[in-house]
């Protein structure tokens, strides 16, 4: 069954009745993150931002890679972290502004030369400069994933887990916005295992899908060899409006 898309069900006239297959994902919000973010968030009707997740150090939420001559770098916004087990993602604070000048500065420099850095500078350019009077690490990651999504054209309805009433644990939280989202289908990665409860999804009457990161073909990018890891910027810069064909929901 493909996302948004109307099936059939057989009443007990024997008439056929369309029903909606509504599909959905959630995650926590990263920063400028790999194409494989951007695959998922596209392969659903609706997708959640779980923002009031704890916040975890070293991980994708305030940072990133790109590719450099000297091999992959880490773009990092510095944050302030008041609790290490309990501060929500929503909560957490940016540190200051001189990150944006250095990480535009960044992108610049390893990405000059690449075929469409001058078609999507500017609109990077802006994002970086809006990003300098942001408080939360949150609407900074939503305004750059706003600003891509638009770049690579993806119309999936984007939501927050603060729209939602929620409790439990970490599948009976995702059951309940699943069912409040009106969705018969929760597709995830394969991450989600060391905590999920898959059978008590099933049981909930919610379709259990996985995505399949696997498989990506190659493009044009600078600095071999080639690396998947990296931002969905490496892909855009390279590839321009050819970046969804290197793409896997597309």
């Amino acid at each position: 069954m493909k996302p948004g898309c109307s099936h059939y069900f057989v009443g007990v006239t024997g008439r056929k009745h369309p029903f909606f297959v509504k599909r959905i994902a959630i995650l926590q919000s990263n920063y400028i993150p790999w194409k494989g973010y951007f695959d998922i968030i596209n392969s659903v009707d609706e997708f959640v931002i779980y923002d009031e997740a704890q916040y975890t150090r070293r991980d994708w939420r305030n940072r990133n890679l790109i590719k450099t001559r000297n091999g992959l770098i880490w773009l990092t916004i510095p944050v302030k972290t008041k609790s290490r087990f309990s501060q929500k993602i929503c909560d957490t604070e940016i540190n200051g502004n001189s990150w944006c000048n250095k990480h535009f500065n960044s992108i610049r420099h390893n990405y000059n030369n690449t075929k469409y850095f001058k078609e999507f500078a500017e609109i990077i350019m802006n994002a970086y400069h809006e990003s300098k009077s942001l408080k939360y690490l949150s609407d900074v990651n939503k305004l750059f994933l706003d600003i891509i999504l638009s770049i690579l054209n993806i119309k999936t309805k984007i939501s927050c887990s603060s729209e939602f009433n929620y409790s439990g644990n970490s599948t009976e939280k995702i059951i309940s916005i699943c069912r409040q989202a009106g969705a018969s289908e929760y597709l995830t990665g394969q991450a989600a295992k060391s905590y999920l409860d898959e059978e008590r999804v099933r049981k909930s009457g919610i379709r259990l899908l996985w995505m399949d990161y696997s498989g990506y073909p190659e493009y044009e990018q600078l600095y071999p060899p080639f690396e998947h890891r990296v931002s969905i910027l490496d892909l855009i810069f390279n590839m321009g409006t050819e970046a969804r064909n290197f793409m896997k929901s597309f």
